[in-house]
Order: C-alpha cells, then structure tokens, then sequence
C-alpha cells in the first residue's frame, strides 16, 4: 500500500451543524475525516488545512494547497474540497505538474448529516490513488473517475459527471 496524505481543506464534506447559529460550518479540524478513518487501516496521514468553504477560497488559500502539495513526503495524496470550487483548484494544481497522484473528492452533503455519500467518495478517492501509475490530477466523485477535465460538476443534475 502506498502512504497517502489525506488533506482536508474544509468544504461540504467537513460541515456541522452548529446549535448556537442554525448554521452549517466547516469543522476546521476535520473531526468527520478523523473519526471515518478510526475504523480503517493505518497508513494514512491526515493534514487539516484552510478550514473553508470552497466558495471562500481565493488565489492565496490555492496557493497554500499547492505548496502542501509539493512539500509533502507522500507521492499519492487525496484532496478532501467543496465541491463548488474543486475544479478551480485542480487546475491550479495540475499546472504546476507535480510528479505525484492527486485525487479530489468531497462531498455534496456534510458527512456529519448522511455519511453515504462522503464516505463513498473518499474510499473510492483513496482506492483511485492507490491505484494510480501516472501523475496527474484525479477527481473520484459519485462514481466518477478520471483526470480534472473528465469529471466535472453537472450544477443542474445536483452531480459529477463524466465528460470524455
């Protein structure tokens, strides 16, 4: 198995509800990510970064991702993101052609709601990289796989999509 860095910079996947606003937040510490992979196997390292909503994200916070990206150890790395934003951040990513297999995933409904689909796309996600020969920048989501420009977000149909 290879070592994967999990790292989470917030979005849908890591919402919660807070009881003091009626508001959903994202979990800075993405405590969902935590507690989903205390029933797993270990070789995973998880790193919290951000803390955001994808739709707060700027250049600056995709700057950071990028630079994570680049001086971590690991060469398969699982990127946990908001959904609305996702493509953006690949792009950036996959322009700086790092010898390394990056997948991102996250999720359309907060885990902490229904764990369903959170869950689905982030062992697909780990499972995708796991499995991964050439670097790149890699999306699995709802059952969808393949580079950043073959699966992209359908907003009308609420889904990702393949797009070959």
């Amino acid at each position: 198995m290879k070592p994967i860095l999990l790292l989470s910079t917030g979005g849908t996947f890591n919402k919660i509800y807070n009881p003091l606003n009626g508001q959903l937040e994202v979990d800075p510490s993405s405590t969902s990510l935590h507690r989903l992979l205390e029933h797993w196997q270990a070789g995973y390292r998880i790193q919290s970064i951000l803390g955001k909503d994808s739709l707060e994200m700027d250049d600056q916070d995709r700057h950071t991702l990028l630079e994570t990206i680049r001086n971590a150890q690991e060469k398969a790395i699982v990127v946990i993101h908001g959904t609305d934003t996702i493509d953006q951040s690949a792009d950036t990513v996959a322009a700086a052609r790092l010898p390394k297999h990056i997948v991102f995933t996250g999720a359309m409904v907060p885990w902490s709601i229904d764990p369903v689909e959170a869950t689905a796309n982030l062992a697909s996600a780990i499972g995708y990289a796991q499995a991964l020969e050439k670097d790149g920048v890699y999306l699995a989501m709802n059952g969808q796989f393949g580079t950043h420009f073959e699966v992209i977000k359908d907003r009308a149909a609420g889904r990702f999509v393949q797009v070959r």
